[in-house]
């Protein structure tokens, strides 16, 4: 079988698109979207319209696209926790996508794009490996404060994808394996890979780990409360902050690590301290998920990975390198085939090697 497939995965600052036949990629585009023309649309879902004219766009300027396509996939949003796997959009995941009702992201336009598109395709649209995934170890999801948990949000497509990678480097099956992954990109995720499941991970979209081009990462809570407390912010400003506005961002007015780094190399001791900051932020975070996979007195970690669009700066990645090396042998995968990945989980569908799930039935049994 070799079905025309549409893969969408929107993020922060690009939406991603390709068309499969098959294995074979017909084309593949990262669409990179500047700040300064998102940051004229109040909430993510006033963005649909010009992402939607993006992708299509990108379908015009490539090679001619069937009038009716198998299935068009987008990139699993900010839902009620799940199992992975694939799941067919419907009614009820539109309406929790549409309301962020779980949270605001770029990445719930997956689903909303994919489904107006499949139907001018005449097809069905799909979500795979949603990045509410939650395989977090009771442990993990203790917060300090009874009766708030940790959530388990995250980039779980490819962190998966990169640790399968590195496991045949290691020789060694990803189901027994052992991996610390760092997702880089418009946010960073954190996560321990233990035997298949990932344990633990640090959620960015609730203020945890290390700051990103446009989030603050995790930051002291007094001073923050304090804030709110004099007027300085309110609420809402406050998480405008956290999430869109600090980071990078924050501290030189640009999201584009690119930019910072020529800064750098001009000279620039601002932007050569921010960088080390990152890396230094990414690695102590990375150390910290040791415990996390020392469940077992044998236990070793057989490999750190480090993926996602950030991971394609070779200064970001040596000074990272430089400071987890101890922890075991570091891997860069610069370019981590999420579109691939949803494709292939897609076809497996399509073909019944793999259960199409039902979130309407996943909301249903809460």
């Amino acid at each position: 079988m070799n079905p025309w497939l549409l893969t969408i995965n929107p993020g922060s600052t690009t939406t991603k698109v390709a068309l499969f036949h098959g294995r074979e990629t017909v084309f593949s585009q990262e669409i990179s979207h500047p700040k300064e023309e998102l940051s004229r649309f109040p909430r993510v879902l006033d963005q649909k319209e010009y992402r939607k004219a993006a992708v299509l766009q990108s379908m015009a300027d490539h090679p001619p696209v069937p009038k009716t396509l198998d299935a068009v996939i987008g990139r699993g949003g900010l839902l009620r926790p799940l199992t992975g796997g694939v799941y067919k959009v419907d009614s009820v995941m539109l309406d929790d996508l549409a309301a962020a009702r779980y949270g605001e992201h770029a990445c719930n336009l997956g689903g909303i794009i994919a489904d107006e598109l499949a139907e001018q395709f005449g097809c069905s649209a799909y979500i795979v490996d949603p990045v509410v995934t939650d395989e977090l170890t009771d442990l993990a999801k203790y917060t300090g404060l009874p009766g708030m948990k940790r959530r388990s949000v995250f980039h779980a497509l490819s962190q998966r994808a990169a640790a399968h990678w590195a496991a045949e480097q290691v020789g060694k099956r990803y189901s027994r394996g052992w991996f610390i992954v760092a997702h880089m990109g418009g946010g960073i995720s954190i996560g321990a890979h233990a035997c298949g499941r990932i344990v633990d991970v640090t959620n960015g979209l609730d203020g945890e780990g290390p700051f990103t081009p446009e989030r603050t990462g995790a930051l002291p809570l007094i001073p923050v409360l304090e804030k709110i407390e004099r007027g300085e912010e309110t609420l809402q400003s406050m998480k405008d902050l956290i999430l869109t506005q600090g980071g990078l961002f924050g501290y030189s007015g640009s999201n584009d690590l690119r930019v910072i780094e020529e800064r750098s190399r001009k000279g620039d001791t601002d932007a050569t301290m921010l960088v080390q900051a990152l890396a230094y932020q990414v690695a102590r975070d990375i150390a910290a998920m040791g415990p996390a996979l020392m469940t077992q007195f044998d236990a070793e970690i057989d490999a750190i990975v480090l993926t996602g669009g950030l991971a394609r700066s070779d200064m970001l990645t040596g000074l990272i390198r430089e400071r987890i090396r101890f922890l075991g042998p570091v891997f860069v995968v610069k370019e981590v085939e999420e579109l691939q990945a949803m494709a292939d989980g897609v076809t497996r569908a399509l073909t019944g090697e793999e259960t199409v799930h039902s979130y309407a039935d996943a909301a249903s049994a809460d």
